[in-house]
């Protein structure tokens, strides 16, 4: 594991793979202190500074949660592509209609019928301040790379980049 030297570049990686992956695991706390997790998609958007944004209804179990503990947990994974992302950070309910003018697409449509009019329709805001991503070369030379070294030397290695960040 390696901590950022480059934050920007370390950054801008993290967002990277945030964008590719569609769907991600948001986890927050209940009232009983155990932790609940649940698909939700980011749309491919991320801020420059790794916060999130989800679409959501106002009135969901999942707002009341974050409004008791704000703490939550956000963990992407596309294992055929050997990228994992864990973001850690404190969840919001924002109801800007020009911020949600601005992230809204088609395919929302699917939990939001009436898209934007919907009554109950808000914004939960992931404020990221701390990052973990694992980068692994998922090709089937590096794999086979792998493989020779380990039949030949006796040896592994790991072209794992394990990588954390301190956001905000």
């Amino acid at each position: 594991m390696t901590l950022a030297t480059d934050s920007d570049q370390s950054l801008q990686k993290l967002r990277n793979i945030i964008k590719d992956i569609n769907f991600c695991m948001l986890t927050t706390i209940e009232d009983d202190g155990s932790l609940r997790s649940r698909p939700m998609s980011v749309n491919s958007e991320v801020e420059a500074n790794g916060d999130l944004w989800f679409f959501t209804y106002a009135s969901s179990h999942k707002v009341t949660e974050v409004n008791h503990h704000h703490q939550v947990n956000v963990s992407f994974s596309a294992p055929n592509k050997q990228h994992y992302v864990s973001l850690s950070g404190t969840a919001e309910l924002v109801r800007d209609r020009a911020k949600m003018e601005e992230l809204w697409t088609p395919e929302l449509k699917a939990w939001f019928p009436k898209e934007l009019d919907e009554p109950d329709i808000a914004l939960l805001k992931v404020n990221a301040t701390k990052a973990e991503y694992w980068d692994a070369p998922a090709g089937i030379v590096a794999k086979a790379y792998g493989f020779v070294k380990a039949a030949t030397t006796g040896k592994t290695e790991d072209l794992t980049e394990d990588v954390k960040l301190t956001l905000n």
